[in-house]
């Protein structure tokens, strides 16, 4: 397991994945090339994986988010040390706090 600030990477096995993630389409990319993982509401920052790969992220604020790195990557954040990653399958989790009545995304 990786963490990153409020983000958490989560290496799955091949095999543990959802029969239907090929079909998924993959998440664009920021326009300097990157997957972002979780953009930063007040500071602009991004927690964002650098190198090849995709990001597949389900419909909804929740949705569970798989990204594939075939070559590995880096995870790269402007207040963070750079995470490097091997090459697999991971799930990405959003640190979620609870406010009476609901349950929200972390500010970052």
């Amino acid at each position: 397991m990786y963490r990153q600030g409020d983000v958490l990477i989560v290496p799955v096995a091949e095999t543990a994945l959802p029969a239907h993630v090929t079909d998924v389409p993959d998440e664009p990319r920021d326009p300097r090339g990157r997957m972002v993982l979780a953009l930063g509401e007040v500071t602009g920052h991004a927690h964002a994986v650098v190198g090849g790969g995709a990001l597949k992220r389900e419909a909804g604020p929740f949705g569970p988010a798989l990204l594939h790195l075939p070559d590995g990557g880096r995870v790269v954040h402007e207040e963070h040390a750079a995470i490097s990653l091997p090459k697999g399958w991971y799930r990405v989790v959003r640190q979620r706090e609870y406010v009476p009545g609901a349950v929200r995304l972390v500010a970052d």
